[in-house]
């Protein structure tokens, strides 16, 4: 599986906390692995999400990403619940 980063996670993930940050490539290793591990909870979005999925980083905070094609996965956006699901 091939794992690329918009522009908009990219400048996101430079501004969170640097503890946010090794919890996110920690649990970018599981899903690297299996992106339908248990601890990620991953979950598919609806709405205006529609067609998107989120991954648990800790507690509060949210990875967002989708399938460009069955071998490549693209993360969109990473932030707290409340400011993903306005």
């Amino acid at each position: 599986m091939r794992i690329e980063f918009h522009r908009i996670f990219k400048k996101k993930y430079k501004k969170i906390p640097l503890k946010i940050r090794r919890q996110f490539d920690n649990r970018l290793l599981f899903f690297e692995k299996d992106r339908f591990n248990p601890l990620l909870k991953n979950h598919p979005l609806t709405g205006d999400r529609k067609g998107q999925y989120s991954i648990n980083i800790t507690g509060d905070w949210r990875a967002v990403y989708f399938l460009q094609d069955k071998n490549t996965v693209i993360f969109l956006d990473i932030d707290i619940h409340s400011n993903l699901y306005k």
